[in-house]
C-alpha cells in the first residue's frame, strides 16, 4: 500500500533544546523518501523514528545553516554503511559546494553507495520522475537558500456512475483502464480529472515571491515559523517568518494542512504559534510540528 507522510525528525531553530531536536524531515512518497535539511541528530532521530537509511532517495538542503546541514556527515555515512542497494541524489544551493563537500568527507569512510551531486543554481525543475516533479524557489536569507516543492502528476479518478450508465462491470473495468477504451468507451468517458497532490517545504526566508509560488495549491506545506507575530522585526533583520506570516501565505495559497516548524528557543508556549496562526484566518488543517511526528500527506 502506498504512504505519503511527513515523519518529523527535529524541529527546532539554530539551537536544539531538551524537546526539541535541530531539524530533519523526511517525505515518504509512496516508495520514495526525500530527506529535508538533515540537521545535527538526524541519524538518532532517524532511529527513533523507525526511518532507515535505506528509506533515503534523495536528500534535499535548503541551504548552508548547521542547524539544517551539519548531520550531513553521519547521515551520508549511515547510508554507506549500511549498504544502501540504490543510488542517492543530493540536492543543495550551489554556491555551497564547498560546504557539501566538507560534510561528505569530514572523516574517513568506505564509500560504497553512488551519492550523485545535483547543486541547485536557479529555480526550476531539478528532477522529473513517474512519480513526481521535484521543483526548487530561491528563497531570501542573508545565506543563499532554495525551497523546494514536489508535484505529482494529474490522474484520473474513474465515477462508478459513469461505468454503470455505459454497462461497465466485473473484470471489464480494468480493461478499460489498461486499454484505454472498450467498445467504443473511452476512460474520458467514465473518469474526471484527479489533480496531482503538491507537497511544499520552505525553510529559512523572509516572505518573498518564492515563499508564494512554493505554497501555490499545496495540498502539504512545511513551512518554517521562527517567530511570533510581536518579533516581526527580529524575523525579518534575520531572514526569517513569524507564525502569522507563515499562516496567511498558507491561507492566500489555499493550502489544505499547513505544518509550522522551526522554532526559536524563546518560546515556550506551541499553542501560541497556532493561535496566531488562526488568527490571521487560515482555517485548513494545522500541525504545530513536534519531533517524531508522522504527519499524512491529505488525499485527493
Amino acid at each position: 500500500m502506498s504512504v505519503r507522510e511527513l515523519v518529523v525528525l527535529g524541529t527546532a531553530s539554530q539551537v536544539p533544546t531538551r524537546h526539541r531536536n535541530h531539524n530533519g524531515y523526511l517525505l515518504r512518497w509512496d516508495g520514495q523518501g526525500i530527506l529535508f535539511d538533515p540537521g545535527e541528530g538526524t541519524q538518532r532521530q532517524m532511529l527513533r523514528a523507525g526511518v532507515a537509511a535505506h528509506d533515503i532517495d534523495r536528500i534535499c538542503v535548503t541551504h548552508f545553516h548547521g542547524d539544517h546541514s551539519l548531520g550531513l556527515a553521519g547521515v551520508i555515512q549511515r547510508i554507506n554503511l549500511d549498504q544502501v542497494p540504490h543510488p542517492v541524489t543530493a540536492h543543495y544551493p550551489a554556491s555551497g559546494q564547498h560546504f557539501f563537500e566538507r560534510l561528505r568527507y569530514a572523516t574517513a569512510y568506505r564509500e560504497t553507495v553512488k551519492l550523485a551531486e545535483a547543486p541547485v543554481a536557479a529555480d526550476g525543475p531539478l528532477a522529473v520522475t513517474e512519480a513526481y516533479t521535484l521543483d526548487a524557489c530561491r528563497l531570501s536569507h542573508p545565506v543563499e537558500s532554495y525551497g523546494y516543492r514536489l508535484t505529482e502528476p494529474d490522474g484520473r479518478r474513474i465515477l462508478p456512475e459513469r461505468l454503470a450508465a455505459h454497462g461497465i462491470e466485473g473484470p471489464d473495468v480494468g480493461r478499460l483502464q489498461r486499454e484505454g477504451v472498450l467498445n467504443g468507451v473511452t476512460v474520458e468517458d467514465v473518469s474526471e480529472v484527479r489533480r496531482g497532490q503538491r507537497f511544499a517545504f520552505v525553510m529559512d526566508t523572509r516572505l518573498c515571491d518564492g515563499v508564494h509560488a512554493l505554497a501555490e495549491g499545496a495540498d502539504m506545506l512545511v513551512i518554517e515559523s521562527t517567530f511570533l507575530d510581536e518579533d516581526v522585526r527580529l524575523a525579518t533583520d534575520h531572514g526569517h517568518l513569524t507564525a502569522g506570516q507563515a499562516a496567511a501565505v498558507a491561507r492566500d495559497a489555499g493550502v489544505r494542512h499547513l505544518v509550522l516548524t522551526h522554532f526559536s528557543q524563546r518560546y515556550s508556549d506551541p499553542a501560541e504559534f497556532e493561535r496566531q496562526a488562526r488568527a490571521v484566518g487560515f482555517d485548513g488543517e494545522l500541525s504545530i510540528a513536534q519531533d517524531l511526528m508522522r504527519v499524512p500527506v491529505p488525499k485527493r
